[in-house]
C-alpha cells in the first residue's frame, strides 16, 4: 500500500487567509459606490433638516422680538403704542397662521406618501382634551370681551370687536388642526411646515405675553381700587391714579347682562394663558416630527390604557385633599372679597399648604425610591415628546421656585418671628422642595421601559386560574366588577402598586393646587409681605411672570404623572 499524505492546511494559514478575505471584503465594501452614495444622501439630509429648523427658528424669533417690542412700547408709552396697534399686528398674525394651517389641512396633508409614519408619543389624549377644553373656554372668553365691548361701543375701539372676532376663527381651526394631526410626521414640503409650525408657535406664545399682561393690569386696577375705597375710607385721596378719569368714563352701566360679560371675562383669563402655552408644547413636537422617520420596533403594539383598577389609597387620600382644598380656597375666596381681607383666613390658606406639600415631597421621594429598586430598562431612544416634557417640567418650575426665593429674602430680611410671616417663609421652602422632589419622580417615571402587554397579561392568567379555584370551593358569588377590581389588585406587584398609588395621589394634589392658584386672588400678593418690601411695581412684574408659569406647571405635572401611572 502506498502511503497517502495528507497534507492539512496550517491554522495559522487558514486564520490569516480568513482575515485577509475579511479585510478584502470589508475595504470592497467601504469602496462600494452604493455604500458612498447613501451615506452622502444621508448627510445631505441631514443638513437640510438642521438648515430647515435653523431657519424656521430665526423666523419664529424674529416675529417674537417684534411682537415682544411692540406688547413692552405698549406698557411703557401707552401714547405712541395703544393697544389696538398690538392687537393689529396679532390679528395680521392670526390671519397668516390661518391660511398656512387651511393650507397644510387641505393640500399638504393629503399629498402621496406625505404622513407616513405617526409619533404615538405625541398627542396623548389628556393633552388633546387640555387643548380642547382650554380652546372652549378660550371661545367664551372671546365671545364676552365681544359682548362686553359691544356693550360699551360708545367708548371703545371697534378692534376690540374684530380682534376676538378673529380670535375665535383662529382658536376653532387651531384645535381642530391639532386634534387631528398632532401625531403627524410630514414627509413633504419640510421647510414650507416648518415655517408655519414655527409662525404658529410664535403667534401663540404672543398671545400668552399680551393675556399676561393685561391680566396683571386687570388684577392690578382691582388692587388699586380697594386700596382707594380704603383710604377713601379714612381720608379722601389727594390725587386719582394716571388715567382714572378715562377709567371712569367708560365703565359698565349697571346692567346684569354687561356685569355677567365683565365677570365671566376675568374670570376665564387663566383658561386663555394655559391654551396658548399648551398649544405651543404640542405645536413645538410637530416641528420637531417634520420629516422624521419612525422605523418598526419604535412603535409599540399595544397602546397603554388608562385604568382605575388596582388603586385604592393613592384616589382616597387625594380626594380627601382635594375636598379640603376645596373648602379651604373657598373660604378664602369669600374673605378675600371683602375689604379686608382677615388675618386667619391666610393662617388657614398656608397652613393647608404646610401639611400637603410635605406629603407629596416624601410620596415622590418614596417613588423615586421604587423606581431605582425597580429591574425596569431606561428608554434611551429618541423622543422628542419626552424630551419636551422634560424641558416643559423644568422651565416651568423655575417659575415657582423664583416666587419662592424672593419671597424667602423678603422674609427673612424683615422680622420673620411673626406668626403669618413664618407660615410664608415655611410655605415658599417647602414649595421648592416639592417642586425638585416631584420633578425627579416624573422624570425618572417617564424616562422608564414599558413592561410588556403580553407577559403581563399571561401572567394575571396563570395566577387567575390558580385562584379561581379557591373562589368556587368557598362558594361566594361576587359581581364581575368587583372580582375583576380585586383580581387586578392583588395580582400587581408591590413596587407597581404602590408607584399608581402615588402617581394618583398626586394627580389629584395637582389639580387642586392648580385650580387654587388659577383663579381667584392669590396670598401671594394679597398679603401685603412682599410686596412692602420689594414694592408695588416690581413685585407685581415678579408675580406677574411667576405665577402663569407655575399655573402651567401644576397643569402639566398631571399630564407627566398620568403617564407615570399608565406605564407603572
Amino acid at each position: 500500500m502506498s502511503d497517502k499524505k495528507v497534507s492539512r492546511p496550517c491554522h495559522h494559514c487558514k486564520s490569516r487567509s480568513a482575515s485577509a478575505q475579511t479585510d478584502n471584503s470589508k475595504i470592497h465594501y467601504e469602496k462600494s459606490w452604493l455604500y458612498r452614495h447613501c451615506s452622502s444622501v444621508q448627510q445631505r439630509d441631514q443638513q437640510a433638516q438642521k438648515a430647515g429648523q435653523l431657519f424656521s427658528g430665526l423666523l419664529a424669533m424674529n416675529v417674537v422680538f417684534l411682537g415682544s417690542a411692540f406688547i413692552s412700547s405698549m406698557i411703557f408709552n401707552k401714547v405712541a403704542i395703544t393697544l389696538a396697534d398690538v392687537w393689529i399686528l396679532l390679528s395680521i398674525l392670526k390671519v397668516l397662521c390661518l391660511f398656512w394651517i387651511v393650507y397644510y389641512l387641505l393640500g399638504t396633508s393629503r399629498q402621496p406618501h406625505a404622513v407616513l409614519y405617526r409619533d404615538s408619543h405625541a398627542g396623548s389624549i389628556w393633552i388633546r382634551g387640555s387643548v380642547l377644553l382650554f380652546g372652549s373656554c378660550s371661545i367664551l372668553l372671546n365671545v364676552f370681551q365681544i359682548g362686553y365691548s359691544t356693550i360699551l361701543v360708545h367708548c371703545r375701539s371697534r378692534v376690540e370687536i374684530v380682534f376676538p372676532s378673529i380670535g375665535i376663527l383662529f382658536i376653532c381651526t387651531q384645535a381642530y388642526f391639532l386634534w387631528h394631526h398632532s401625531k403627524d410626521c410630514i414627509q413633504v414640503q419640510h421647510n414650507f411646515t416648518r415655517c408655519g409650525l414655527m409662525l404658529t408657535i410664535a403667534t401663540n406664545l404672543l398671545l400668552w405675553l399680551l393675556a399676561v399682561t393685561n391680566d396683571t393690569l386687570h388684577i392690578e386696577i382691582e388692587s388699586q381700587l380697594r386700596e382707594v375705597e380704603q383710604r377713601f375710607a379714612g381720608k379722601a385721596p389727594s390725587s386719582h391714579p394716571h388715567g382714572c378719569d378715562k377709567t371712569i368714563l367708560c365703565t359698565c352701566p349697571n346692567m346684569t347682562i354687561c356685569k355677567v360679560f365683565q365677570k365671566g371675562y376675568i374670570l376665564l383669563y387663566p383658561f386663555n394663558t394655559e391654551y396658548c402655552l399648551v398649544c405651543c408644547s404640542v405645536l413645538y413636537v410637530m416641528w420637531k416630527n417634520v420629516g422624521r422617520r419612525i422605523s418598526h420596533h419604535h412603535i409599540p403594539h399595544t397602546k397603554p390604557k388608562f385604568k382605575l383598577q388596582g388603586v385604592v389609597f393613592g384616589p382616597l387620600l387625594g380626594t380627601t385633599a382635594v375636598i379640603i382644598g376645596a373648602c379651604v380656597f373657598m373660604m378664602y375666596q369669600i374673605q378675600a372679597t371683602s375689604l379686608v381681607p382677615s388675618h386667619q383666613v391666610f393662617v388657614i390658606y398656608y397652613s393647608y399648604y404646610i401639611v400637603l406639600l410635605p406629603l407629596m415631597s416624601v410620596t415622590a421621594v418614596i417613588g423615586t425610591i421604587i423606581h431605582a429598586l425597580e429591574k425596569k430598562e431606561l428608554d434611551t431612544l429618541k423622543n422628542p415628546t419626552r424630551s419636551l416634557d422634560v424641558v416643559l417640567l423644568m422651565g416651568a418650575a423655575l417659575g415657582q421656585i423664583g416666587m419662592s426665593y424672593f419671597s424667602i429674602v423678603a422674609l427673612v430680611a424683615t422680622d420673620p418671628r411673626d406668626l403669618l410671616k413664618s407660615l410664608a417663609l415655611s410655605y415658599s421652602v417647602l414649595l421648592i422642595f416639592q417642586n425638585i422632589t416631584q420633578n425627579v419622580f416624573v422624570i425618572d417615571g417617564l424616562h422608564r421601559r414599558r413592561i410588556a402587554a403580553g407577559t403581563e397579561a399571561k401572567h394575571n392568567r396563570e395566577v387567575y386560574s390558580q385562584r379561581r379555584v379557591s373562589v368556587l370551593e368557598l362558594g361566594q358569588e361576587i359581581r364581575k366588577a368587583s372580582l375583576s377590581y380585586i383580581h387586578t389588585y392583588s395580582h400587581l406587584s408591590w413596587k407597581r402598586r404602590v408607584l399608581r398609588e402615588i402617581s394618583f395621589f398626586l394627580v389629584l394634589c395637582n389639580i387642586i393646587l392648580w385650580v387654587m392658584s388659577t383663579f381667584g386672588a392669590h396670598p401671594i400678593f394679597e398679603n401685603g409681605m412682599e410686596r412692602s418690601f420689594y414694592g408695588y411695581s416690581t413685585w407685581f412684574v415678579i408675580v406677574n411672570f411667576g405665577l402663569p408659569l407655575s399655573v402651567f406647571y401644576r397643569m402639566h405635572s398631571v399630564g407627566g404623572l398620568l403617564e407615570v401611572y399608565v406605564t407603572a
